[in-house]
């Protein structure tokens, strides 16, 4: 069975500099509904305005992935990481037992357009790290984000995997779910079908239903694929 979660129905909040949507509960936004999938607890569709950012803040026990879709994200954080995201990369900080970062668009004119995904890792505590891979983005599903690095993926602490979609109209992608394991997809842009179901950039779907979840792409596409225990 297929459940949808649609753009429209996500928390939102416009901060002026943020305009942001939560698929998931989140600092003001409270669903008990929606308070995550699995140990995925945060999917936040950020649009930072040019010039603007998130000023130093901190974070532990969690792992933060951060995937860009239009703009650059200037990243700097208390390990001594300074760096700079660009589409077509990702970036996971395992926050461990304590970090602090900032995140700004450093553009003056262009906005900066994000996912920002935080899934809850396996323990607590540890000493907190960070890794940046770019990902050539030829068509398929290709992993990302694993529990073992497996595949040239950043590794993770937690049994979790993601995958970068890229369809072009009319291709299909496909994802094998297994027994004891569930699936949660988000449509970063394009559109797709599942299930009969069309789907549109920021809606979500979950499925725990074993065997071939087929996505084809109605326009071309990008989404993630959330491959969880």
């Amino acid at each position: 069975m297929l459940q949808i979660r649609r753009a429209s129905d996500r928390g939102h909040a416009d901060h002026g500099w943020l305009d942001t949507h939560h698929t998931f509960s989140f600092a003001d936004y409270h669903d008990p509904q929606h308070m995550g999938f699995g140990h995925l607890r945060v999917i936040n569709d950020d649009r930072v305005a040019a010039g603007t950012g998130f000023g130093t803040h901190p974070h532990r026990d969690m792992e933060i992935i951060t995937y860009v879709l239009e703009g650059a994200v200037a990243h700097k954080d208390s390990m001594g990481n300074g760096s700079v995201i660009l589409p077509g990369e990702v970036q996971l900080m395992s926050a461990g037992s304590g970090v602090f970062h900032s995140e700004f668009n450093p553009s003056p004119d262009e906005a900066l357009h994000l996912l920002q995904i935080w899934i809850i890792p396996s323990g607590r505590g540890g000493a907190p790290g960070y890794a940046q891979r770019a990902f050539p983005r030829d068509p398929g599903l290709r992993l990302v984000v694993s529990e073992d690095g497996r595949e040239g993926s950043l590794a993770i602490k937690q049994d979790a995997r993601i995958y970068r979609g890229i369809a072009p109209a009319g291709e299909t992608l496909e994802h094998l779910v297994r027994p004891g394991r569930r699936a949660w997809v988000h449509v970063a842009r394009g559109a797709v079908t599942a299930g009969g179901e069309p789907l549109s950039a920021g809606d979500g779907l979950a499925t725990d239903a074993v065997g071939a979840l087929q996505l084809t792409a109605t326009e071309d596409a990008e989404l993630l694929v959330f491959d969880l225990a």
